[in-house]
């Protein structure tokens, strides 16, 4: 019997809240721990000392950190490992990831993303009336907060949500922990492989999609590899992380009624709500591993040339130099500077969309179902190794 795994220090919650020992590190500083498998390295967990990292490509480097794990695997899988690195834009440091982002950059304008509004209404709309003449129960994952950003991805990037069954199973595995690595070196292989299809039909004939916009603007600036890297990140980042906001977010408010009734009742508190969600849930537990170029200073500790450091944000989102009574939830707080969309250059790209969809999906859902309630209310079927937090399924009826 193959024993489970223990769930990694940087991830563990205590439901919608990091560990006690997490908040412990955040007060202690920047501490050195060992990460297992022959890495060592820096855990940052104070909202400064991330932002300072963050800010700081030159000093603090992606492509370093990304390129050290190779050496934990034998030549044939740090191949494979290198393959997946080629093109996502997580594995890259200026300039050459300025390089792509900038092709990437117009589609995810404010002007761009509110072109997508009356569509996204739309997708909402449909799925909401699915989920009302099916009748309750329904699977709040399976029924709306995964099926309704996964179809805006797919429309956005050209994917066929038919596929979606297909990129789903292997986004999980991706982004599974408790899999062995070189289970998740080859799911995201296999999320190149069925990009790769999809970027040689849109190469042949480019539609009016992302991948198409990509190949006439800049077909002549961006390779093949670098194109499916970027697609494949583009296409997991772009369903994972909305979803189980849409899903965790949802059961939050629902244990804090008043708070509810804002959202679904005042449109003036929809998007403050969100920011307050982003900051309170933290779904990604931690930012881009990276490593130091040189010897610098952190959070009153010397760090050396050449060592990892990872940042971990449920922490440091609730540490209470950013905001007062930072276990509270408190939706009226508003925009706050929070991590949850990271910083710097490598803030999230999706950002303003991941914000419309959230912005029009919490009041739709609350507004549809006005005395909407868990199945269980006090259980939560949380997705704890997975590098998103998250639900795996959310029982509700109404």
């Amino acid at each position: 019997m193959t024993e489970t795994p223990a769930v990694p220090f940087f991830m563990a919650r205590n439901g919608f809240d990091p560990t006690p020992e997490l908040g412990a590190m955040r007060d202690e500083g920047v501490r050195k721990v060992d990460f297992g498998g022959g890495f060592e390295g820096w855990v940052v967990t104070r909202f400064e000392d991330i932002r300072t990292v963050f800010s700081d490509p030159a000093t603090f480097s992606n492509a370093l950190a990304a390129k050290a794990q190779l050496a934990a695997f034998d030549e044939a899988t740090a191949e494979q490992i290198a393959e997946t690195q080629v093109g996502s834009l997580l594995s890259l440091d200026p300039p050459e990831h300025g390089r792509l982002r900038r092709m990437l950059t117009p589609e995810f304008t404010m002007r761009r993303i509110r072109r997508l509004e009356p569509r996204i209404t739309e997708i909402i709309a449909d799925h909401l009336d699915a989920m009302e003449s099916k009748g309750p129960p329904a699977d709040l994952v399976a029924d709306f907060a995964l099926p309704v950003p996964s179809l805006v991805i797919c429309e956005l990037l050209g994917v066929p949500y038919a596929d979606r069954e297909q990129f789903q199973e292997l986004s999980v595995r991706q982004l599974d922990q408790s899999l062995p690595p070189e289970e998740q070196v080859q799911a995201s292989l296999d999320v190149r492989t069925y990009m790769a299809g999809l970027v040689a039909k849109a190469q042949a004939e480019p539609g009016e999609d992302m991948l198409g916009m990509l190949v006439r603007e800049h077909g002549d600036d961006i390779t093949t590899a670098e194109l499916i890297g970027v697609a494949a990140l583009l296409l997991v980042a772009g369903h994972e992380t909305t979803s189980n906001m849409l899903s965790l977010g949802t059961m939050a408010l629902l244990r804090h009624p008043d708070q509810l009734a804002l959202v679904r009742d005042d449109p003036a508190a929809v998007e403050p709500a969100i920011e307050e969600l982003m900051r309170w849930l933290s779904v990604l537990h931690s930012g881009p591993a990276k490593m130091t170029t040189k010897a610098t200073e952190l959070g009153g500790q010397q760090l050396g040339a050449g060592e990892l450091v990872m940042s971990v944000l449920p922490p440091a989102n609730r540490d209470p130099a950013l905001v007062e009574r930072p276990d509270e939830l408190d939706v009226r707080r508003g925009a706050l500077g929070h991590l949850g969309f990271g910083h710097g250059v490598h803030h999230c790209l999706g950002a303003p969309l991941a914000r419309m969809e959230m912005r029009l999906a919490f009041p739709a859902l609350l507004r549809r179902f006005p005395t909407l309630q868990a199945v269980h209310p006090d259980e939560m079927d949380a997705r704890i190794f997975s590098a998103v937090y998250g639900l795996n399924t959310f029982p509700m009826q109404w």
